[in-house]
Formats: C-alpha cells, structure tokens, sequence
C-alpha cells in the first residue's frame, strides 16, 4: 500500500473581517518534493476578488491529475509496443453539473489527447485500444465515478 501526502495552508490576511465571507481563497499547496502551488477557489465558483484567477483551483486540478494519470499509463503502454511517442498533448475538458442526485459534481472529463510517433504509426484503431486500456488502468479514473471519454485528435 501507498500513500500520498498534500499540505494545504491558507491563513487569513491581517486586513480581513473573514466573517462577513469577504476574504480571500487564494491558498498554497506544498508538496514532498518540495514543489508549492499556488491555488484557490474557482473563479466560477467563488467571484473575484475573493478567489485568485491565475491559481490552479481543486476542479482543474481533478481534470489535471485525470489526464496525466491516463498519459502516464499511455506512454508506458506505447514504450512496451516499442512505438516511440515524440509528443503528447491533452487538451482536457471537465464538466461540472449536476450529478443523478441532484449534487454538483464534476460529471464528465473528456479527454483529447494529440499523440505524435517517430518511425512507426500505430492505427487509429490500435491507439484507441491503446487509450482503452490507459484508462482501465489508470489508478485516478478507477477512483472517481465521473464518466471519462477519450476524443483523438
């Protein structure tokens, strides 16, 4: 078994009321490697000025940590065909709406990826069953039920 850390800080600043909901969302994200990121609340979810548009927010972050996972299996998948990947891209798209209980969710991630090969081309077809099974083993997607739909460019 595994297992994965994430700090989260956010302190509220000196010119802050904080109960009148006026504060702000920006916060950080450290992690083990040493790596901070910026984050905070959605625009969409929260209006400016309380939450911070250059920041990486929770729902990007889940559409984000979805593609890279299915990548990350894709390329290993293709490495072991001995199809040599030059470039991947993912242009990846996350819909928040209400789920089959009337909850807000993040309900589908499309992903669209755009794969580039040096020497031999698989087929279409063969990249698909690639991207099938990325996703059947990617450990993200088999967490959430969101419905996760692969679209090649």
């Amino acid at each position: 078994m595994s297992h994965y850390t994430a700090t989260v800080v956010w302190s509220r600043q000196p010119d802050e009321v904080f109960t009148d909901n006026q504060y702000s969302r920006g916060h950080q994200w450290q992690f083990d490697g040493g790596v901070t990121v910026p984050a905070s609340a959605s625009p969409h979810i929260v209006p400016l000025p309380w939450s911070v548009e250059a920041n990486v927010d929770p729902e990007e972050a889940f559409v984000a940590s979805i593609s890279s996972c299915h990548m990350l299996f894709f390329l290993s998948l293709a490495a072991k065909k001995r199809w040599c990947v030059d470039s991947y891209t993912d242009a990846a798209i996350g819909t928040m709406a209400k789920d089959a209980e009337g909850k807000i969710a993040m309900t589908q991630v499309t992903l669209r990826p755009t794969v580039t090969f040096t020497g031999d081309t698989p087929s279409r077809e063969a990249q698909e069953q690639l991207h099938h099974k990325a996703h059947a083993l990617c450990f993200i997607a088999n967490s959430v039920k969101t419905l996760i739909t692969t679209e090649l460019q």
